[in-house]
């Protein structure tokens, strides 16, 4: 991106708008990713919490 141009775009409040509306988007989309491998990591953990769990009362 040109400098002058990414000056240009910080110059106005609506630029600064849309850069911290673009920033934000992009926080968001890896949030997500994230929360997603989180979320497999949680249910893996408690099915083999549960797992154990049952074995031990069972056995």
């Amino acid at each position: 991106m040109d400098i002058a141009l990414a000056a240009g775009l910080l110059a106005t409040p609506l630029g600064k708008l849309l850069v911290g509306l673009v920033a934000l988007a992009a926080v968001v989309l890896v949030g997500r990713i994230v929360l997603s491998v989180a979320w497999k990591l949680l249910l893996a953990a408690i099915v083999v919490v549960g797992a154990l769990y049952t074995a031990g009362v069972l056995l």
